[in-house]
C-alpha cells in the first residue's frame, strides 16, 4: 500500500479522537451561513521518503496535473493573478482584475540584492543548490509580515527549506494552517514534485520531504466523508515519470509529469468548501 495512505489515514485518526471546537466566533462560513468549525491536532510532522515512492493517495485520488498547474504558477510564473492558472480554486480570493494581491507568487518573484547579485528567491535557492549546495541557508519564503495586509488570502503553506545532504535534495515544507480532506495531500504532491523538479535540474536525486503543519484540520461537515474515505481499500504507491528532455526549471509543464500504474478510490462526493 502507499506510504502516503498510511500517513494520511493515522493523521485523520489522531485529528477525529479530538472534539469539534465551538467555543470561539470563526472567520471561514459554509455557504448557508453557517460558521464552519474544524475539529485539529496541532503540530503535525509527517515525512515522505521520495527515492522509494511518490506520495500520492490511493483511498481517493489526487488529480496531479492539477496541482502541479497551481505549483508551476505560483513558483514558475511567480504569479498572483488567476487569469495565469487554468484552475478556478483560487476565483474566490480574486478581485475585478484577477489579482489575489501580494500573495503566493507575487512573493517569489520579488527580486533582492544578495552578495552574488539580484535575484528572486526560487532563482536564488537554484543558484545556491547548484554552487554551495552545502548550505543551511537555501529557503524560499512567502510570509511577508510586510505585505500581509495587501495579500487576499495570508499563504498556508508558506516556506521551503532546502537542504543537500550527499546527492540527495531534501526540504522541509511549513505550513501554518492545513484543511486535511481538501489540500493535504494536494500539498505533499505538489512539493514533492517540486523537490523533483529541483533535483533534476541541479543535478540532485530526489530525498525526503518533511510536512511540518501547524494546524491540522477536519470541517465538521467533512467529518462523515474522511471517516468514509480512510476505510477505503489502499493500493500500492505509482510511480512518477518526469520527462527526461527537461533540465531547465522553467521548461517543466504539468504534461512533463505522468503516473504509472496508479490506482485509486473515486472520490464519491460533491464536497462543500468553506470560504
Amino acid at each position: 500500500m502507499s506510504r502516503a495512505d498510511i500517513i494520511f489515514i493515522e493523521n485523520c485518526k489522531q485529528i477525529l479522537s479530538g472534539e469539534v471546537d465551538k467555543s470561539a466566533a470563526v472567520r471561514p462560513k459554509w455557504e448557508d451561513g453557517t460558521p464552519a468549525y474544524t475539529i485539529k491536532k496541532f503540530g503535525i510532522v509527517n515525512r515522505y521518503n521520495l527515492s522509494t515512492e511518490f506520495p500520492i493517495l490511493t483511498i481517493r485520488r489526487t488529480y496531479l496535473k492539477s496541482a502541479i498547474d497551481e505549483l508551476l504558477w505560483i513558483w514558475q510564473k511567480k504569479s498572483s493573478n488567476v487569469n495565469d492558472f487554468a484552475g478556478k480554486i483560487w476565483d474566490a480570493w480574486a478581485d475585478e482584475d484577477g489579482s489575489i494581491g501580494k500573495a503566493y507568487g507575487y512573493q517569489l518573484g520579488k527580486k533582492y540584492d544578495f552578495i552574488e547579485g539580484r535575484f528572486d528567491q526560487v532563482d536564488y535557492a537554484l543558484h545556491l543548490l547548484k554552487n554551495s549546495p552545502n548550505s543551511r541557508r537555501i529557503i524560499c519564503n512567502m510570509f511577508n509580515h510586510a505585505d500581509l495586509k495587501d495579500m487576499n488570502l495570508q499563504p498556508c503553506a508558506y516556506s521551503m527549506t532546502f537542504n543537500v545532504t550527499g546527492n540527495k535534495l531534501n526540504a522541509i515544507l511549513n505550513q501554518r494552517s492545513q484543511d486535511m480532506l481538501v489540500a493535504n495531500n494536494w500539498n505533499v504532491c505538489q512539493y514533492a514534485v517540486l523537490v523533483h523538479m529541483f533535483a533534476r535540474v541541479c543535478g540532485l536525486k530526489p530525498g525526503e520531504l518533511v510536512h511540518v503543519i501547524a494546524d491540522a484540520h477536519i470541517y465538521d461537515r467533512h467529518i462523515p466523508i474522511v471517516e468514509k474515505i480512510i476505510g477505503n481499500a489502499r493500493y500500492g504507491a505509482p510511480k512518477l515519470i518526469i520527462d527526461e528532455s527537461v533540465n531547465d526549471f522553467y521548461s517543466f509543464t504539468p504534461d512533463s509529469f505522468k503516473l504509472e500504474n496508479y490506482h485509486y478510490n473515486d472520490f464519491g462526493y460533491e464536497l462543500e468548501v468553506s470560504v
